[in-house]
């Protein structure tokens, strides 16, 4: 069921030193591809990386919340054209499938923010990544997709922890019954 992938997905920022197999990656770039986006348009572009190096070089995309990238076995950097007005949407939509196609395959995955984002003072994240990958200039870089399999366990959060107080009906401030 759909919801229980909803229910037990949680960012984890630890992984198992432990490959994630090929046909596995299939599925997660055709689940990336499968992408709705609006009009049709799929401003989206998909990198995969595996390779150690370039995965720890990349952990220090930004100042802050990137440095876990480097104990991960597989990223999928998430980028489009940023002409196209809707680039950020489609590319939020394909992000969380990915993740989401992540979980159904027994992985966990952790989302790093790249899209005004700071390397550092004088760099911006996108530029940092787009050197390292040969990003052609017309791509903007929405988010790095960390994957792997979990070297640490959190618990799914709590129904009653949910924020119902932010759920309105009809009309904002009409709570649910």
């Amino acid at each position: 069921m759909f919801i229980d992938l909803l229910r037990q997905r949680r960012s984890i920022r630890k992984f198992l030193d432990k490959p994630v197999e090929q046909e596995k990656i299939k599925e997660l770039v055709e689940a990336a591809l499968r992408s709705p986006s609006s009009r049709g348009l799929n401003p989206w572009q998909f990198i995969i990386v595996d390779d150690k190096t370039l995965l720890e070089t990349l952990s220090a995309s930004k100042e802050h919340g990137s440095g876990f990238l480097k104990g991960a076995p597989l990223a999928i950097i998430v980028c489009a054209d940023d002409s196209i007005e809707t680039w950020i949407e489609d590319c939020s939509i394909a992000s969380i499938l990915i993740q989401l196609s992540a979980e159904s395959l027994g992985l966990k995955s952790c989302w790093i923010q790249i899209r005004d984002r700071q390397h550092d003072r004088l760099t911006t994240a996108r530029e940092f990544v787009a050197e390292h990958v040969n990003l052609p200039p017309n791509l903007n870089i929405e988010a790095i997709i960390a994957i792997g399999y979990p070297d640490e366990e959190k618990q799914p959060h709590k129904l009653e922890k949910l924020q119902f107080d932010k759920i309105w009906i009809n009309t904002y401030g009409q709570p649910m019954q």
